[in-house]
This record gives structure tokens, sequence and C-alpha cells, in this order.
């Protein structure tokens, strides 16, 4: 069994609460409320400009050149076509990126950008699959189930169109590939830390549902 079948198999309970929340819940009806989801395109496009980073980090960490390659279009797609995604939405809901991150996006940044500079590179890799992985997965899902005439439409074609899915198969197998040759301790330390970014998302999309705030 491939390597990150271990990784999904793993992370099912968390995913089918992500699935649940009333934030993907609701987008999936088109009811859900636009003040809620302009908060979470503004976190979404802080969480970007980190993530980004988070790659090419990674990426320049690679022994590998056709590795590096892939990273790095990683982040270039995080910055150009994502952030396009929020740049359209802003303008339609005449709103631009007045906020700080939320907790649940300041937590879930600086883990990233600590594993892809301080942790062993197939463990760094691990961690920032979920943000890929598990957004097609719920983009899919949603797709599947949406609403008619849904306003959030744009969102959820981007996250289950063919381009992105192909971006998460080239992150899939490059993790497959790096278990393969990693020490039985580095592919627990990979799965632990895959865990520990897929509860990081559920966190942000229940911190965005409930427009979070730090409390002081």
């Amino acid at each position: 069994m491939k390597f990150t079948k271990t990784l999904w198999k793993e992370i099912k309970p968390i995913y089918k609460e992500i699935l649940e929340l009333p934030f993907n819940m609701e987008l999936t009806e088109g009811t859900l409320d636009r003040d809620k989801f302009a908060f979470y395109m503004k976190q979404d496009a802080l969480y970007l400009a980190d993530f980004s980073k988070a790659l090419a980090i990674t990426g320049a960490r690679s022994q590998s050149a056709g590795e590096l390659k892939d990273f790095l279009e990683f982040a270039i797609g995080a910055v150009v076509v994502e952030r396009s995604l929020h740049d359209s939405f802003l303008q339609r809901f005449n709103a631009h990126i007045d906020v700080k991150k939320s907790p649940a996006c300041f937590s879930y940044t600086n883990f990233l950008l600590a594993m892809a500079t301080m942790e062993d590179y197939p463990v760094a890799v691990a961690a920032l699959l979920p943000c890929f992985w598990i957004y097609r997965e719920v983009g899919l899902h949603i797709y599947q189930r949406a609403a008619k005439k849904n306003p959030y439409q744009d969102w959820i074609d981007t996250y289950a169109g063919e381009d992105f899915s192909e971006s998460v198969d080239r992150a899939i197998d490059i993790t497959d590939r790096i278990a393969e040759n990693a020490a039985s301790e580095t592919r627990s330390r990979m799965i632990d830390r895959f865990i520990d970014s897929s509860r990081l998302e559920w966190m942000f999309w229940d911190s965005a549902y409930k427009i979070e705030q730090w409390p002081v």
C-alpha cells in the first residue's frame, strides 16, 4: 500500500469532521453568510502568502531538481491562481484585506513555516500535503452536491477543477517517492505532522465560520 494511503487512512475521522463543519455544509447549500465567506477569503489570502513561502523553502531543500521545480510551481500557483480567486470575490463583496491573521490562521502558517525551515525535508513535505489534498477532496465533495446557482460556484470550481487536481497528484507522488527511501522513524514523523496539518485545516474552516478574533 502506498504511503499516502496510510496518511489518508489516519485522517479519515478529521476529514469527516471537516465535511460536517457548518461552513462547508452551508457553502454547499449556497446559504453561507457572505460576511463569513469574506472573512474566510481574507484569512485565506493571508494564509497563502505564508504557504507559498513554505512551499518555496521546502522545494529549495530538495536534492531533486524536479522536485524543486514542482514546489516552485506550487508556490507560484498559490500566489497567482488562488490569489486571483480571492481578489475576484473581495471585489464582488466590495471588501479588502483589513484584518490580521486569526488565531487559527496564525497557528497554521507558523506551523508550516516551522516545518519548512526546521524539520527534515520528508517531514516538511508531509506537513504541506493536507492543504493540497484535503482542499481537493472537499472541493469535489461540494461540487457533487452544490445547490444550483450557488453564489460560491467559482470557489467550488477552482478546487474541484482538473488543474488543481493535477497539482495535488504531483504532491502526492512526491510524498510517496520520498517515503519509499525514508527511515521508519522519519515516516512516523511524516504521519504525525500530516495529522497535525489536517487538524489545523479543520481549525481554519471552523474559525472562519465563527469570524474568530483574538480574545484580547
